[in-house]
């Protein structure tokens, strides 16, 4: 039986697709006709002499189709991959055969397409397709990288079970090990891929992929000749990517990459542009390979020119600027030296969306379809002559915007953030704001936020704008465990970014909680055998939906027990009670512009003590009050990634006081200490041995009393009460009954991008508290504390914990220095710090962001304002790594050294090791 029709793959070669003609029409002496033709052309050759035309075949019924080979589907399947039907017409020779092998052939599935006819009757025919199937990969097995690139290159060549092996694949593998490995700096690597047939598993392989990366090539030397003007040493420097072997190169490694290479040539033309040099040009450049050092040598021989200068530059076809408006935007004057670098940026600056360049200062006013060409029109002797030239072009204005891509988020949350408005006139900062503006929500991947520009029509002076957006995780879990304190310790806490309260009574909402309004709900829940937090909180971005103003809410309750030293189990007859809340309303405002933002919040805190003598304050039992308010301003323009900023700033200032109520009560609070009902009795609970006074008179329970020695615990009967000492815990209960303060704090932080990716984060900040009355003074609540990690998780005295790494948690805050709270910490009313922090990313993806970082920062906390010394600073460095995923938050290690010996030691701290949660530095 001969083939009517057949495609056949030799030597699994799948990249060409061929047809054989081995017999067209042979009807001597034989019951079966036998065809074939060639597929790629329109013809059909016969070995015969006789020759049949494709449009003269003869018309059959299809009675049956069989299928032999190597398969492993069923026949049905394979003759509906064909597209053949039982009791279809189909002509021999003809279009259906010939169509049947190009849809079997396109399914990549098959290396042989045979037809034959295995039988005629009158007008019906039988044919056989056979087949044979490409094989599957079983296994595959790597020898020669190293375990912790076996992930990546498996991801990235895709060799998964049950992917069809073919040619294109095993060249497309090898091509790209070879590939990354070359990028750094293994040139020599080598690939040898090897399929073996799996005997226990039909129509399987599996593959065994060699890799010889060789020895890294690095660059020995870089030899340049014929350059006067430019030093070896600057146009070593313009070369970003390709060093020399040099002990200084730190950040860059010597390897040789093409591609990277042909970059720096482009980069060495440039500096020479940038330094007048115009016609400056690498007349030749070779790399010599030394096998046996296996080390390369570049030689560039490089022609300078002459070096030129701007002239006369004019404007043409400017309406919309003057000629002055334009020159000083441009920023170029006649007489300067010839910068062709700085000329481009000036007109376009490619590398800074939002530069301020001519090209930018049309399409922020409208004019999307402008253009702006400069030309030289003369030059003469060392005088380059310029015209910028001007096409102005219509007004564009916003047509349709759309957004795609959310699809948890509702539109009216991306919506009221976009500052394209249909209708507007086109303006490219507005467009590059909206980007940020969306990054800023945090339900985004701010990396894959894309603008699409469609229907672009210059004559109608529209164009449509299309968001692309890649919805991530926007709720966290917090869950810890831990050991400390005497007791397990145990930490719950939800968040939801993305919030929709409105759909909380909905059951279609819950396919998982209700989502999509843009709102934040958390919870936290943290206890022990000897306390319990509860707290809640939510906030509304967009308060009544019509403006941006923020609303947020909040409420605690905390309750701590004493310990019982004897026992070692808490002591719950000794307890400390918090209650909280919190109401608060943020404004975006217009001037000075639309980044800044004014808060207000209004607080309350009851601080309630039970028998609770543990040294945390003078007196064990009573209450104190806070009712604060709190006014801030602040302008936060980071860039378009909240997690990894690159660019902008974010200052805030505020202010935090309550009411002055020793101006409006009437309290003479410096002779407090001095009234009858503020004067020391002895009671059994002093738990000290009386001794008698002058006249042999026992000290009774209630009699007025002085402390024989300050902090002995020794106490002598006196006569009357104006003798006795005062009774600092009732003094101080009631001067700290409604807490009385001020707080002032500043904070400012800088990020620029240095090279690359590469970026500065530069920080300062400050903080203040002061008292109405002195003779008040300053309450032993909501003072900082500065040192270690900055992690509050609990706080019983509204305390701020200001980080400063390289030191132990708030080790860095006065303490007391006499009497019998002597050694404690009392808390600073006066902080500052200073940070610089470079960053780099390592991924920024959408499932995990993770950067590296390293440091220097300083700071200190000081008692009062007298003895406040910016200068005087406890100084670290470090370095650190930082991990954000959306359902857990940042994460983060650093390891820092501090330089300076912390309050009341006299050896420098050293290192220290800070874990991250929840927050960034």
């Amino acid at each position: 039986m001969k083939p009517l029709l057949a495609i056949k793959k030799e030597n699994v070669d799948l990249e060409k697709q061929v047809s054989r003609l081995n017999n067209l029409f042979n009807a001597v002496n034989s019951t079966k006709l036998v065809l074939l033709f060639l597929f790629l052309g329109s013809t059909i050759q016969v070995n015969a002499q006789d020759r049949v035309p494709f449009d003269q075949g003869k018309t059959y019924i299809l009675k049956k189709v069989s299928v032999t080979g190597k398969i492993t589907y069923n026949e049905q399947t394979i003759v509906t991959f064909a597209g053949l039907e039982k009791g279809q017409s189909i002509t021999v020779p003809g279009e259906e055969i010939s169509n049947s092998i190009k849809k079997l052939w396109k399914l990549g599935l098959y290396n042989d397409v045979t037809f034959y006819v295995d039988k005629i009757e009158g007008d019906s025919i039988s044919l056989e397709l056979n087949i044979n199937e490409l094989p599957k990969l079983k296994e595959v097995k790597f020898v020669g990288i190293k375990k912790g690139k076996l992930e990546s290159i498996t991801k990235d060549t895709e060799l998964t079970p049950e992917k069809i092996v073919n040619e294109n694949l095993v060249t497309t593998t090898k091509n790209y090990i070879e590939n990354k490995y070359k990028k750094d700096g293994y040139y020599n690597t080598k690939v040898n891929i090897v399929t073996v047939v799996d005997t226990a598993t039909i129509n399987h392989v599996n593959m065994v992929v060699n890799v010889d990366k060789g020895k890294k090539i690095k660059i020995n030397k870089i030899t340049i000749n014929g350059n006067s003007q430019l030093t070896d040493a600057k146009i070593r420097r313009a070369m970003k990517n390709t060093k020399q072997q040099n002990v200084t190169h730190l950040f860059k490694s010597s390897k040789y990459i093409k591609d990277k290479y042909k970059e720096d040539l482009t980069s060495i033309v440039d500096k020479y542009k940038s330094n007048g040099y115009r016609d400056a040009r690498i007349v030749t450049d070779s790399v010599i390979f030394n096998k046996e050092k296996n080390k390369i040598a570049i030689n560039l021989n490089i022609e300078e020119g002459n070096k030129y200068y701007f002239g006369d530059i004019k404007f043409l076809g400017n309406t919309v600027y003057s000629d002055q408006m334009l020159n000083r935007a441009l920023g170029i004057k006649k007489g300067d030296v010839y910068n062709g670098i700085l000329l481009e940026e000036r007109i376009a600056d490619k590398s800074k969306p939002d530069g301020d360049d001519l090209t930018n200062l049309y399409q922020n006013n409208g004019y999307l379809f402008s253009t702006i060409n400069p030309v030289e029109v003369s030059t003469a002797n060392d005088t380059i002559n310029m015209e910028i030239r001007v096409t102005e072009g219509p007004l564009a204005y916003f047509n349709k915007i759309s957004v795609v891509g959310n699809d948890k988020t509702n539109d009216r949350v991306i919506y009221r953030e976009l500052r394209t408005k249909p209708g507007d006139i086109y303006s490219k900062e507005t467009l590059i704001r909206t980007i940020r503006e969306i990054g800023q929500l945090g339900f985004f991947d701010a990396e894959a936020i894309k603008p699409d520009f469609e229907n672009v029509d210059p004559a109608a002076g529209t164009v449509d704008i299309k968001y692309n957006l890649v919805e991530k995780g926007a709720s966290q879990i917090e869950l810890q465990g831990g050991y400390g304190g005497g007791g397990f310790i145990g930490t719950l806490g939800l968040s939801f970014n993305n919030f929709s309260i409105r759909n909380i009574f909905k059951k279609d909402a819950y396919h998982s909680l209700p989502m999509g309004d843009g709102q934040k709900l958390s919870l936290r829940l943290q206890g022990s055998t000897f306390f319990q937090t509860y707290s809640f909180s939510f906030s509304e971005p967009w308060f009544g939906g019509k403006k941006p103003i923020n609303f947020s809410s909040s409420i605690s309750y905390s309750k701590q027990f004493s310990q019982n030293f004897q026992t070692g189990k808490a002591d719950k007859s000794k307890s400390f009670n918090i209650f909280s809340l919190s109401v608060g309303i943020a404004k975006r405002l217009q001037v000075p512009d639309d980044y800044f933002v004014l808060s207000h919040a209004l607080s309350y805190q009851h601080y309630d003590l039970n028998n609770y003598n543990v040294g945390l304050f003078t007196f064990g039992d009573g209450a104190s009050r806070n009712l604060a308010y709190t006014i801030g301003l602040s302008r936060n323009n980071k860039g378009v990634n909240p997690i990894f900023p690159t660019s902008g700033s974010e200052f805030s200032v505020s202010a935090k006081m309550t009411l002055p109520y020793s101006l409006l009560n009437g309290i003479d609070y410096g002779n407090l200490g001095n009234e009858e009902a503020y004067k020391l009795k002895y009671t059994s609970t002093l738990g000290v041995p009386t001794i008698s006074n002058e006249n042999g008179q026992i000290v009774q329970e209630g009699d007025y009393i002085n402390e024989t020695t300050t902090g002995s615990g020794i106490f002598q009967r006196v006569d009357t009460y104006q003798q006795a000492a005062a009774d600092v815990s009732k003094v101080d209960q009631k001067k700290y009954n409604w807490l009385e303060y001020y707080k002032v704090k500043f904070k400012a932080e800088w990020f620029s991008k240095i090279y690359e990716k590469l970026t500065l984060r530069t920080l300062g900040e400050f903080g203040f508290m002061g008292a109405y009355n002195q003779d008040r003074g300053l309450v032993p609540f909501e003072r900082f504390y500065v040192g270690g990690d900055g992690l509050a998780n609990f706080s019983m005295d509204g305390r701020e914990t200001i980080q400063l790494r390289g030191y132990p948690n708030n080790s860095l805050t006065p303490i007391i220095t006499t009497g019998a709270r002597a050694g404690q910490q009392i808390g600073a009313t006066v902080y500052n710090k200073f940070s610089l922090e470079l960053r780099y990313p390592i991924t920024l993806k959408q499932a995990a962001s993770i950067y590296a970082l390293t440091f220097v920062e300083a700071g200190s906390a000081f008692k009062d304002f007298k003895g406040y010394n910016p200068f005087s600073l406890q100084r670290s460095a470090g370095v650190g790594l930082r991990v954000f995923m959306p359902a857990f938050g940042l994460l983060g290690i650093d390891f820092a050294h501090g330089f300076d010996a912390i309050p009341g030691t006299t050896v420098k701290n050293g290192w220290e090791t800070h874990f991250i949660i929840g927050q960034q530095f």
